[in-house]
């Protein structure tokens, strides 16, 4: 009997160590995002379709609060890959600074932001804004900036005609407008839907079809990071292709059960919602590649906010090779 047991012990003992052996090593990837939205979908059914496991990384999510957080987290080493707006590297470049963050990868393509005011609007126009305040992001910010553009496209002179409130963070504008602060306030999804539902807001304009077509929200690291260790990245890069081809398939309903584990405070229904109007909207990249044209159209509105003290050449911030090669199946 004892000799039974023993086997029956050495057996469990060893199934598991025969599991282990078929599964890819884990790499762990500190990736920091600049804010926590659905606006980022492929990157959450990257984690949730278990695409990055697949790949042999393991993620390790933080939210950063801020562009600017995020890179600062990046080029200190505090994180191995950051999601931002590109603009932030655009300004480190205007430093000066050697050692410069690289693009490898573009997730949106339009603003994410939605307006929303304080009483129900029928037949909302930009003109509605005049004389009004607006929270619209930190000045800077690829949020704001947008929001300035459309702003000047529909003939409104920001701090003249419309009042925009930008000394908040990002992740606590949604707060600052439920306490008062702000006649309109431009949030991400889901806490645009969400309030919306709970009557604290409503949607009147959705700022990302208005500014049109622009590098929103990529992914970056050190050149180091490319030095190094080319094959973590290239894994991460076809991990979010994966994620975004199955987004392109995948019903309203499959994307908001994939990241409703992301989401604690949104149920299935508000996902559903907000991942159809993210994608009427076409906000999501088909693939991680990031073109000329729309890197210029970016220099374009953070040079028309004032912000942008040179261009930068497309080549020196952005390293499309992962990415292409990823999409042609290499």
């Amino acid at each position: 009997m004892k000799k039974i047991l023993a086997f029956l012990l050495a057996a469990l003992m060893i199934v598991p160590a025969l599991c282990a052996c078929g599964k890819k090593e884990q790499t762990l990837v500190r990736l920091n995002e600049v804010t926590h939205s659905v606006f980022y979908a492929p990157q959450y059914v990257a984690m949730s379709q278990g695409f990055f496991e697949a790949e042999g990384l393991k993620v390790e999510l933080t939210n950063g609060g801020g562009a600017d957080k995020v890179m600062t987290a990046v080029v200190s080493g505090g994180a191995d890959i950051g999601l931002a707006g590109p603009e932030s590297c655009i300004y480190i470049h205007a430093q000066g600074k050697d050692d410069l963050p690289v693009i490898f990868a573009q997730l949106t393509k339009r603003d994410g932001s939605f307006l929303l005011s304080r009483e129900k609007t029928d037949n909302f126009s930009w003109e509605d804004l005049r004389g009004k305040s607006v929270i619209a992001g930190r000045a800077g910010g690829m949020p704001y900036m947008t929001f300035i553009y459309v702003l000047l496209k529909n003939g409104l002179k920001p701090g003249e005609d419309v009042e925009v409130i930008n000394n908040i963070q990002f992740n606590l504008m949604g707060g600052a407008f439920e306490g008062g602060t702000g006649d309109y306030v431009t949030l991400f999804e889901p806490t645009a839907t969400l309030f919306e539902r709970s009557g604290s807001g409503h949607i009147v304009a959705n700022v990302g079809l208005e500014s049109g077509e622009v590098p929103y929200t990529t992914f970056m690291t050190m050149p180091d990071t490319i030095k190094k260790e080319p094959k973590l990245v290239e894994s991460f890069i076809r991990a979010v292709y994966k994620a975004q081809l199955w987004l392109k398939d995948a019903t309203d309903a499959e994307a908001a059960e994939a990241m409703l584990e992301f989401f604690p405070d949104a149920d299935v229904e508000t996902l559903k919602i907000v991942a159809n109007s993210y994608r009427k909207t076409d906000s999501w990249m088909a693939d991680p590649i990031m073109t000329e044209e729309a890197f210029t159209r970016l220099q374009d509105i953070i040079d028309i906010n004032g912000e942008l003290k040179a261009r930068v050449e497309f080549g020196e911030l952005v390293d499309n090779s992962f990415a292409e090669a990823v999409v042609k199946g290499k």
